[in-house]
C-alpha cells in the first residue's frame, strides 16, 4: 500500500508526516517516536507496514519541525518535554480524525521511548477517543500523574535485556488503572535489533490492536 506524504498544519507551524489507511481499516494507529527520531525510523516503519497488513491505517509524523530539529540537536531540550510533545500529539491526532475520514474508525497510539509517554499523557486527556496505546521500549514512567487517567487498554513491550527500562516499566504498569498488560521480549535489547525481536513486538502489537480497535467498530 502507497503511502501519502502529508502536511499537517498545526498553531502556525507544519509537521511532515507519513498515512495510509487501507480499506475497510478497523482503526487508525498514529505512532509517537521517541527522542532523537522521526516519522523516517526504520523500526517504527517495519511495525507500521505489519500493522498495515494486518488491518490497520496508519500515521507517523514528525513530532519537531525541521527547525525544532536542528535546535534540539545541540540543547536536546524538548525530547523529555513531555507535556509539550503530548499537545503535539493531542492537536495531531484532533487533526487527522478531522480530515483524513478516519472519525468513524477506532484510534490506536504506538509510542516508543519518551513517544510512549507522551501517547499515554495524550491519551489521558482525550479519555474514549484513544482505544488502545502499545509502548515499545518506551518510558510510560515519564506520563507521571496521567498514568491513572488513562482509559485506553495499554501494553508496554521491554525487551529482557533492558533491565534499567524493565523496572521503569513495572513501575508505572503497578499505576495504570486501565486494562493493561506487559510483555517482555526474550533476547531483546533497548533498540530491538537482535534477529527476532522486532518482529515479536509487531506481532504482538498487531494482535492488541486488532482486539481492541475492533471492540468499537463491533460495538
Amino acid at each position: 500500500m502507497a503511502l501519502n506524504e502529508i502536511s499537517i498544519p498545526l498553531n502556525g507551524i507544519k509537521l511532515g508526516g507519513s498515512l495510509a489507511i487501507p480499506p475497510e481499516a478497523a482503526g487508525l494507529v498514529i505512532f509517537a517516536h521517541g527522542s532523537g527520531s522521526s516519522r523516517h525510523s526504520p523500526r517504527n516503519q517495519y511495525v507500521a507496514r505489519v500493522l498495515r497488513e494486518a488491518g490497520s491505517g496508519t500515521l507517523l509524523f514528525d513530532l519537531l519541525t525541521a527547525e525544532e530539529e536542528q535546535a534540539e540537536a545541540h540543547t536536546r531540550q524538548l525530547r523529555f518535554n513531555i507535556p509539550f510533545l503530548a499537545e503535539r500529539l493531542v492537536g495531531v491526532t484532533r487533526w487527522a480524525l478531522e480530515h483524513t475520514g478516519a472519525r468513524e474508525v477506532a484510534t490506536g497510539y504506538f509510542g516508543s521511548s519518551t513517544g510512549a509517554a507522551a501517547a499515554l499523557v495524550a491519551a489521558a486527556e482525550l479519555g474514549e477517543v484513544v482505544d488502545a496505546v502499545v509502548s515499545r521500549g518506551g518510558r510510560p514512567d515519564l506520563a507521571g500523574d496521567a498514568l491513572e487517567e488513562v482509559k485506553a487498554p495499554t501494553l508496554l513491550i521491554v525487551g529482557a535485556e533492558d533491565q534499567d527500562v524493565i523496572r521503569l516499566n513495572e513501575e508505572a504498569y503497578s499505576r495504570l488503572r486501565c486494562e493493561r498488560a506487559l510483555r517482555i521480549i526474550p533476547g531483546a535489547s533497548h533498540l530491538f535489533e537482535e534477529p527476532g525481536t522486532l518482529e515479536d513486538v509487531a506481532a504482538i502489537a498487531a494482535e492488541w490492536f486488532a482486539r481492541h480497535l475492533s471492540q468499537r467498530v463491533s460495538s
